[in-house]
Formats: C-alpha cells, structure tokens, sequence
C-alpha cells in the first residue's frame, strides 16, 4: 500500500523544493536587474510604479511560507512509512526507527534551507521597493 509513496517520497518533496527554490531565484534575480534599471521618471502615478516594482514578489513570499510546509509534509509521511515499516515487520529495530526518523527529518530540513533565504530575498526586495518609492516621490516633489 505504501511502497508507491516509499520509493517517491524523497524524489517528490526534494525535487517540489527544488523547483520552488529555482523559481523563487529566478524571480528574484529579475526583481533585482529590474530594480537596477527601473528609469522612476518614466510613472507618472504612485500606484503603477508600486504595481510595477511589486511584481512577482508575491511569489517569492509564497515560496519562503510555504517550503517549510512542503518540507513538513514530507516529513510526515517519512514517519508514516517508519512506522508501516514496524508495523509490517512484527519486531521494533531501534536501529531502524532512528534511521527512517533521520531520513523523515531531512524533508523538514530542505524546507527550512529553502524558506529562509526566500524570506530574507523578499524582505531585502520589499525594502528596495520601498526606497524607490522614496526616490520616486522625492523626483516628483510629493
């Protein structure tokens, strides 16, 4: 019943976090060279520049609050399987139980390595929308 989950548990979690940790990189590599060459006399309107320089940081802030959950899931399942696994096998190994516990908690683990630096990214963009804001209303006399 759980051998599906058991043989693409890691590949599905590890590889859900790597693709939402390359998205977020991405994202935020465009946010910044936007940042670099945004020409703030060009708007003419508060709203559409703050609709121009906010974009895809939703994104990036969905990844930071949302990995450590994916990572979570992952984990949950991990002990899910460990304890099948004893259930299945008629005997306790504490050998066993610790190492698919260990195993379990690396899922947690890439959840965390990838929702801390997508918030730190996001608060460090977030910032930077808020200087150019800055700029952009001391360009207009505001």
């Amino acid at each position: 019943m759980l051998e599906p989950l058991k043989t693409t548990l890691d590949f599905a979690v590890l590889g859900l976090l790597g693709l939402m940790s390359v998205m977020m990189l991405a994202m935020a590599i465009e946010r910044w060279s936007y940042y670099r060459r945004v020409d703030l006399a060009g708007f003419t309107h508060p709203d559409t520049l703050n609709i121009a320089l906010t974009r895809n940081l939703t994104w990036i802030y969905t990844v930071g609050a949302n990995a450590p959950y994916v990572g979570l899931l992952g984990t949950v399942f991990g002990i899910l399987i460990t304890f099948y696994e004893m259930g299945q096998g008629g005997q306790v190994d504490v050998n066993h139980i610790m190492l698919g516990l260990a195993l379990a908690l690396k899922a947690t683990a890439a959840g965390l390595l990838v929702a801390i630096p997508s918030i730190m990214i996001y608060n460090g963009l977030t910032r930077r929308v808020e200087v150019l804001m800055g700029q952009w209303r001391a360009l207009k006399g505001l």
